[in-house]
């Protein structure tokens, strides 16, 4: 079983390695990572949870941004159609991706207390759970799978599940 890690916010050179592989992975997709987006993608990675689009506007705001809901959607969907952040369909959140530079399904653990969430890169877990819904005639459409619950450093050993 591998080691838990606690989820830590990123040295801000963690978070400008992320952002120049994002520029990089743009440009060679021939994508256009405007400054609102790129900015965007800052906040979320700068996050040890994932994030909401209203706040991440008023984060904007407090950056001196000023930008109404729909302008942070379209930021945030063109980020998902890059395969640079997930979306959280329960939390209605955002998270970056860790895995960005190929198309994968990503399995987010979310701890319902602390609000923290990891994610791992299961594809052989996604082609079961595509392939059972393929035999039931349905296709997945979602890039990620959350689960929530307890984190262990959230969980006490009173704690049944």
């Amino acid at each position: 079983m591998p080691s838990t890690v606690r989820i830590k916010p990123l040295s801000d050179d963690q978070v400008m390695q992320q952002l120049h592989a994002a520029d990089k992975l743009c440009d060679e997709r021939a994508i256009n990572l405007t400054p609102l987006r790129r900015q965007v993608l800052e906040l979320v990675i700068r996050q040890a949870r994932p994030v909401g689009a209203y706040e991440l506007l008023v984060m904007l705001r407090e950056a001196g941004r000023s930008s109404a809901p729909p302008t942070v959607y379209r930021a945030l969907e063109f980020l998902l159609e890059a395969g640079l952040v997930h979306r959280l369909p329960a939390q209605n959140a955002y998270m970056a991706c860790s895995h960005p530079h190929h198309h994968h399904h990503g399995l987010i653990l979310s701890c319902r207390r602390c609000g923290q969430a990891l994610e791992l890169e299961t594809p052989e877990l996604f082609g079961l759970i595509e392939q059972h819904a393929g035999q039931q005639g349905f296709r997945v459409a979602d890039d990620a799978l959350e689960v929530s619950g307890i984190c262990p450093f959230c969980r006490s050993d009173d704690d049944e599940r």
